[in-house]
């Protein structure tokens, strides 16, 4: 099971933190901000749930949901009651009030266990493994997009997008022929759907072609600057945390 907490109040968070270990919770990673948690679940797999408070030091964390599609379980904590109702439109399990009660915690982390349905063991022996090896499962992935372009729907193939990328909360293609194109999806809905030999998210807020980079660059802060064929419009910069990843995406 994996677990973050999101907390401003660095005492409070670790204080959490300690109560949980002794229910045997593990605790994987600590936020602080909404800032910060937004660019965490930009670059990393959700948890199964998540001890969330709703005050944070920049803002509601309400609006990690209006970035992010997050279908991880969450047990609020906080000092405040009056956001109860909009929690509960949430994937929340409790909503639990400071100072943190020791046995409602147990109950909510109970009651999580007793609404999330239980992985199965599956096991296979040699002859599963090298079947698997010989004919590995084929994964579709998306051949082509439909935009709209005024009263007529246009097919984009996906060899010619350069880039896709979100801006003023849409997001758009870049194709080969120096246009862009609205999509009616977000990048997270894109995850997993893009072949991912052909397609990188180098940030938060871009998917690069491998066919469309032209050059790259050595960047501050460690970061990569890709320069693409025809894309002009933004620096595309990868993400410092994504370097490593990218270097050996492109081998």
């Amino acid at each position: 099971m994996k677990v973050i907490i999101i907390e401003d109040e660095k005492p409070s968070a670790r204080r959490l933190q300690r109560i949980l270990n002794t229910l045997g919770v593990k605790v994987e990673v600590m936020l602080h901000s909404v800032e910060e948690s937004i660019d965490w679940f930009q670059n990393n797999v959700h948890p199964d749930l998540i001890f969330l408070d709703i005050q944070l030091s920049d803002g509601l964390s309400f609006e990690i949901f209006e970035n992010h599609k997050i279908k991880s379980a969450i047990i609020f904590t906080t000092a405040y009651d009056e956001y109860a109702l909009q929690a509960f439109k949430l994937n929340s399990i409790d909503y639990l009030l400071k100072p943190i009660d020791e046995a409602e915690l147990v109950k909510a982390v109970e009651k999580y266990k007793e609404r999330m349905p239980q992985k199965q063991v599956v096991t296979l022996d040699f002859s599963d493994i090298k079947q698997l090896l010989v004919n590995p499962i084929d994964r579709e992935y998306k051949k082509r997009f439909s935009v709209k372009v005024g009263h007529h729907l246009k097919l984009i193939n996906i060899d010619d997008i350069e880039c896709i990328y979100s801006e003023n909360k849409g997001t758009y293609v870049y194709t080969v022929d120096h246009r862009n194109y609205l999509l009616d999806v977000t990048l997270e809905q894109l995850e997993g759907e893009l072949e991912p030999q052909m397609f990188f998210r180098i940030n938060r807020k871009f998917f690069v072609n491998v066919n469309a980079i032209n050059d790259m660059v050595s960047y501050t802060n460690s970061r990569l600057q890709i320069k693409l064929k025809h894309y002009k419009d933004q620096e595309l910069i990868v993400a410092r945390e994504r370097v490593k990843d990218f270097k050996t995406w492109l081998e």
